[in-house]
């Protein structure tokens, strides 16, 4: 079987509509050993049409991981054959909450029949030579938090590596991911464990891995506007130091080759549509930086929104000055 690199501490956690391949060649770009992870893909939709923009990838991105949904375990096994070649490993995703995603009994829905979701593993595991993993939520609700029987069961049924978000499915988004509870996998798994949610500072990276005794950290809005924090999580692994995040300055240079790579992959209109999400990401240090951001959702070409961002640094360098 192939094998992703020794001792992945970091993982770039899949975000639907976010982590493209743009996205994803920005991290590459500055951490050349964070496993990189393609937006959810339905099994079903890849089964019946394999020309997905979501299955675009480089060379470049390598270690990468395409992560599925589904609750087919046949489905499951077919998609995963199919993107098995291309894969440094494949990821299941368990955890997505959205209520889309749920009402067809995939993403944390599985986890209310964690026999299923050992089926689908053992169907995977047959038909593809490279590392599975999952990624889940502690419960559905916080009267069942079943994360640890889960995970045991996605042990024993072949899956290589686990990653868990601090949160159930109920919780969604709010409150605190609570990485104490994560920590309850300590000495009860054998395979590797990642901690996710709500990690978006080395102090939180420190902290995180404390509470969890987990293998790393997977990330996800924390990569958000900050592609670099890939970099300074790698060098404090490897050095104990704490670097500064990028200047202004930088922010607005990557996010400048942001929008440029989307208008690359999707043309102008689609490419300019697609990064409105993100600027409050980059440019939220900034003085005013939610009239800006009003400013910047409303324009439609590449030219544009590059003089308004060289304008919020010129204000910003006066300022500072």
């Amino acid at each position: 079987m192939k094998e992703l690199p020794k001792n992945i501490k970091i993982i770039q956690a899949p975000l639907a509509g976010i982590s493209d391949i743009v996205y994803r060649k920005l991290i590459r770009e500055f951490s050349k050993e964070t496993l990189l992870t393609t937006e959810m893909l339905s099994s079903e939709a890849l089964v019946n049409n394999q020309k997905s923009l979501i299955l675009s990838y480089d060379k470049c991105e390598y270690p990468l991981s395409f992560q599925l949904s589904g609750h087919k375990p046949h489905i499951m096994a077919r998609a995963a054959k199919i993107i098995c070649d291309r894969a440094s490993s494949i990821d299941l995703n368990f955890g997505c909450p959205v209520n889309k995603v749920v009402k067809g009994s995939d993403g944390s829905a599985m986890m209310k029949n964690p026999n299923l979701a050992t089926d689908i593993v053992k169907a995977i595991k047959d038909v593809i030579d490279v590392p599975l993993s999952a990624k889940f939520r502690l419960g559905w609700s916080l009267d069942d938090m079943n994360f640890v029987e889960f995970a045991l069961k996605l042990e024993e049924a072949g899956v290589d590596f686990v990653t868990v978000h601090g949160r159930t499915r109920s919780q969604m988004y709010s409150g605190h991911a609570d990485w104490g509870k994560i920590g309850q996998l300590k000495g009860v798994l054998k395979i590797p464990y990642y901690a996710n949610g709500d990690i978006k500072t080395i102090d939180d990276v420190k902290n995180c891995l404390k509470q969890t005794g987990a293998n790393g950290v997977s990330i996800g809005r924390g990569f958000m506007g900050d592609p670099h924090f890939a970099l300074r999580i790698e060098n404090y692994f490897k050095t104990g130091t704490v670097e500064n995040p990028p200047t202004l300055e930088e922010k607005i240079e990557i996010l400048k080759k942001h929008v440029s790579g989307e208008v690359e992959l999707r043309g102008e209109k689609n490419g300019i549509k697609f990064m409105r999400k993100f600027y409050n990401f980059y440019i939220s240090s900034v003085r005013d930086a939610s009239k800006y951001r009003q400013v910047l959702v409303r324009i439609d070409t590449k030219d544009e929104v590059f003089r308004v961002l060289d304008e919020i640094l010129s204000l910003h360098l006066a300022n500072c000055g």
